[in-house]
């Protein structure tokens, strides 16, 4: 379990955060709507907050 979290799903969700935050910076570049910046910048954060779940749960499954 834990290297299956780790191997596939991780990169994954890391992936998905660096995504966003490239298409936040290049709206914001771009002098976008700041609604969507503001949107981009939340799913960014809900993002991460998943990936470091997932990174807690790899590590104890590791453990385990």
């Amino acid at each position: 379990m834990g290297t299956f979290l780790s191997k596939f799903i991780l990169p994954i969700a890391l992936a998905a955060v660096a995504l966003v935050l490239l298409m936040g910076l290049v709206n914001m570049m771009r002098g976008g709507s700041p609604n969507r910046s503001q949107q981009l910048m939340r799913l960014r954060v809900l993002l991460q907050f998943i990936a470091i779940c997932i990174t807690m749960l790899a590590v104890w499954a590791m453990a385990h």
